[in-house]
């Protein structure tokens, strides 16, 4: 196999893994979103507890993995698509004298710490954001998709029914959202990787990594704490996105309109509804998705090797 081809596989494999395992929290973070704070009263926790409480009481706990199919549609192929294009993005950035990074120490043994591209901050900051966004733009009508058929607020039939509602609306509905998305993105993706990749090479020169395992564990802890450092900086720009993506109302309809009827209804507290279920999630799948990815390619690479030596 081609190293896209190794790359396009590892990608899709992370994004079925922590889709499925991970819905819960997609769907309770859509649920707690997509009010009105018009309606809304009480604190984050009995928010909670009390949305998880009906969806259980009204679908049983498989009620918590309604839109799996949906979320699945739309992560596969884009963590696919995503990390993919991220490391073949890197790889071209790497041949250049701006971005490649140059001067890095070494861990004692670096063979083990990562198959990816190295770059500057600057380099790692531009390729997360740009990649996140191309991916986002092609992908914007399955997220329009995933938002709703997690929602309690359409009575689609099916999945196919519901797509198909969706492009009868016309592109404008297909793009739904796509701004705030960007604007939760390109700085979410890119502070990612340049956390991600700063966390792990300081973690491999205290730790260096003597096996795949103890590599696994380096991946996991350096893409939960990139992740928890990013969700929380671009978590205002997610509850716009889903309230512009589920609502209908007109004070919803646009990217402005929506920022002022947040700030209106409940000021500053409105734009991080969520953003501990949202903060789980991103913990998790980052610490999933990213040692699952480094690992497989590794396992390929190293695979490659010995056949070599046969």
């Amino acid at each position: 196999m081609s190293n896209v081809s190794n790359q396009l596989l590892s990608g899709a494999l992370s994004g079925f893994a922590t889709t499925v395992c991970l819905q819960p929290f997609d769907l309770l973070k859509t649920r707690l979103q997509q009010g009105d704070g018009t309606i809304r009263s009480g604190r984050s926790a009995s928010l909670l507890i009390s949305t998880t409480q009906d969806v259980v009481t009204a679908s049983g706990l498989k009620g918590l993995w309604r839109g799996t199919e949906a979320s699945l549609v739309r992560n596969v192929p884009g963590v696919a698509l995503y990390m993919t294009s991220l490391t073949q993005f890197r790889t071209w950035m790497a041949t250049s004298q701006y971005f490649a990074l140059v001067h890095q120490r070494s861990p004692p043994d670096s063979a083990n710490v990562s198959v990816l591209p190295k770059l500057t901050s600057t380099g790692n900051l531009l390729a997360g954001a740009t990649t996140r966004v191309g991916v986002g733009l092609l992908l914007n009508p399955f997220s329009v998709l995933k938002a709703r058929y997690e929602s309690n607020m359409y009575a689609y039939d099916s999945l196919g029914g519901a797509f198909v509602s969706i492009v009868r609306q016309g592109p404008h509905e297909l793009l739904r959202g796509f701004l705030a998305s960007s604007l939760r993105d390109a700085p979410y993706a890119g502070l990612f990787v340049v956390f991600y990749e700063g966390i792990k090479r300081e973690a491999s020169y205290l730790a260096p990594p003597s096996s795949v395992s103890h590599s696994a564990l380096i991946h996991s802890i350096s893409a939960a704490s990139a992740g928890a450092l990013a969700t929380m900086i671009t978590q205002p720009f997610d509850v716009i996105k889903t309230k512009v993506q589920v609502r209908q109302e007109d004070r919803y309809h646009g990217f402005i309109k929506t920022v002022h009827t947040i700030w209106q209804q409940r000021g500053i507290s409105g734009y991080f509804d969520g953003a501990s279920l949202r903060m789980s999630r991103k913990v998790l799948s980052s610490a999933i998705g990213w040692a699952a990815y480094e690992g497989i390619l590794m396992f390929v690479k190293t695979s490659g090797l010995r056949k070599q030596h046969i």
